[in-house]
């Protein structure tokens, strides 16, 4: 999944923990890359009960991990569409694919780089 902010796109850490953070916005769970951390307005979903950024989605629940608040994710809230400087990886991130944008999903991608490597053509 790349940052839903810039679209990078996440590479194995040398040793120890990843610096990519996770982040919830919008009801989805997003990545964060190292860069886009520093910038301070990220659109963020906070918790309700503690005002913090660091929640998790999961199973249709967002819990916070800073006061262990759980709630239930809303349903039929719109999904991101993507950052202000016109990049629609964050749409892409979250739909998993195209998403309408003509960028390619992930899934799109898998699929082109086995095509080159097994030498087929589409």
């Amino acid at each position: 999944m790349p940052c839903f902010s810039c679209g990078a796109r996440q590479t194995d850490p040398v040793r120890g923990v990843s610096p990519w953070k996770r982040g919830v916005r919008r009801e989805t769970q997003v990545l964060i890359c190292p860069d886009c951390q520093r910038v301070h307005d990220l659109d963020l979903d906070t918790c309700a009960a503690c005002g913090s950024v660091a929640l998790i989605c999961r199973l249709g629940e967002v819990e916070c991990r800073a006061c262990g608040a759980v709630r239930l994710a809303r349903a039929g809230r719109p999904a991101p569409a993507g950052n202000t400087a016109g990049n629609t990886a964050g749409n892409t991130a979250v739909t998993g694919g195209s998403g309408g944008s003509g960028a390619p999903g992930l899934a799109d991608e898998v699929q082109a780089a086995l095509e080159r490597v097994l030498g087929r053509t589409r």
